[in-house]
């Protein structure tokens, strides 16, 4: 399959483009108690390594060669339940293979919902997702990116974030007295979880964002399937049918609600595969299929190899 180099490039290792980490806010956290760090990284044997307690975000931006770069972006958001970040698999490793495309990448490290750290920790990452996209948007000419080429990436809970910021662009969460669109312009949702509800949606992802005594309008709140309308941005979404984490239902109803609404969309589902894609479907046959559909929406050249 087309882009099948891509996992050697992830295994090998040998393409390093430029990269850097800046602190997502320049001063006062938003939403913060100002409580003491406690972020930690821990090694784990299936996704390589996990990141705990993060409280401080970060976006990481990772450049591609200048001689390839197509103007198109994305922010990564990693999955974890928003319990945990799993910042190389589910961002660094998929930022370098963007690169390699022409894509300039974003991995963002954003807040993991407490108590401690936060004054309301429902509504933690979903500033930091806006805040990364205003950053992208302000920043587009020093980075070469087209401003209305600017897309959002999550897995698992990290697909539930991405798809928050698509349906809930509009309900400015960051200070944004510029103006500055919180709009992505599309959206790659990998296995995401996209409902709060009781029958499809995902109770630990929902227990750690919502925490104790959940209320209905906090589960429809945060239930993304319904709260797309004609102006939701258009989404690819992946995810396997025998997925025993986050049932395939919540792809097949964001899917069902941007059908119902006229938003472009694609869905491919595979007959078998567990949650994470940790072995099968192997990264390029998903992956191929995503920038498959990318260079059908023009979002990329359709001779990138």
């Amino acid at each position: 399959m087309l882009y099948r180099f891509a996992l050697v490039f992830i295994l090998a290792g040998h393409f390093c483009f430029a990269q850097q980490e800046i602190p997502l806010y320049a001063g006062n956290i938003p939403n913060a108690t100002g409580a003491v760090s406690e972020e930690y990284k821990e090694a784990n044997d299936q996704v390589d390594s996990l990141t705990f307690r993060v409280s401080v975000p970060t976006l990481t931006v990772f450049l591609p060669p200048k001689d390839k770069s197509n103007g198109t972006a994305v922010i990564i958001c990693p999955g974890g339940g928003y319990h945990v970040l799993l910042t190389k698999r589910e961002g660094s490793d998929v930022a370098r293979i963007f690169n390699q495309l022409g894509i300039t990448a974003f991995v963002l490290k954003y807040r993991l919902p407490s108590g401690k750290t936060m004054k309301d920790p429902s509504i933690g990452p979903l500033q930091d997702a806006q805040r990364a996209i205003q950053i992208v948007r302000q920043g587009a000419t020093q980075w070469h990116i087209d401003p209305q080429k600017i897309g959002i990436m999550g897995f698992s809970a990290g697909g539930h974030l991405a798809a928050t910021a698509g349906t809930h662009y509009d309900e400015a969460l960051i200070d944004n007295t510029g103006a500055v669109s919180l709009r992505p312009d599309f959206m790659l949702l990998i296995n995401p979880v996209i409902s709060f509800t009781d029958s499809i949606g995902h109770t630990g992802s929902r227990q750690n964002l919502l925490g104790d005594g959940i209320t209905d309008e906090q589960i429809r709140r945060f239930s993304n399937e319904l709260h797309v309308n004609k102006t939701t941005p258009p989404a690819f979404l992946v995810h396997a049918n025998t997925d025993v984490v986050v049932p395939v239902t919540n792809s097949l109803a964001f899917y069902s609600a941007l059908q119902r609404n006229g938003v472009s969309a694609g869905l491919h589902i595979y007959a078998k595969g567990e949650h994470g894609f940790l072995t099968a479907p192997s990264f390029d046959e998903w992956f191929g299929r995503c920038l498959y559909w990318m260079q059908q929406m023009e979002l990329i050249p359709s001779t990138a190899e």
